[in-house]
């Protein structure tokens, strides 16, 4: 399993957590700097992000996922579709949460969401 991550560093404990919620006893991750530079286009930023993580066509199609999305909303989307294009499906992602209360501010993985179940299941309503 690897996890490509666009946003912040994943903590040791979210990692675990991961681990824990996928049953898996590794994962590889792969860390993206995601910086977006408002005046460019997103697609062509976001493509060139892709394009540096080395993974063959063939791997993007076969090879199990998780992505870590940036937590810009429009560049999530670019990656999105980006994603999609290369995979041939939506991925899988994580989302990442605030613990309320914690000082500082601590993240915990909040859930998983296969992407194409929900494409999936929203089909059903067409």
């Amino acid at each position: 399993m690897i996890l490509i991550n666009f946003s912040h560093p994943i903590t040791k404990e979210q990692k675990k957590q991961i681990k824990s919620i996928i049953n898996k006893k590794t994962i590889q991750i792969i860390d993206v700097p995601s910086q977006f530079d408002q005046n460019l286009p997103f697609a062509d930023q976001v493509r060139a992000l892709v394009d540096g993580i080395a993974l063959s066509p063939e791997a993007w199609q076969k090879t199990p996922l998780l992505i870590n999305p940036p937590s810009y909303n429009f560049a999530a989307m670019v990656l999105l579709a980006e994603l999609h294009g290369r995979m041939g499906y939506f991925p899988v992602i994580i989302r990442i949460r605030p613990i309320p209360d914690s000082i500082p501010m601590i993240y915990e993985i909040a859930e998983i969401i296969n992407l194409q179940s929900v494409r999936e299941l929203a089909r059903e309503q067409r």
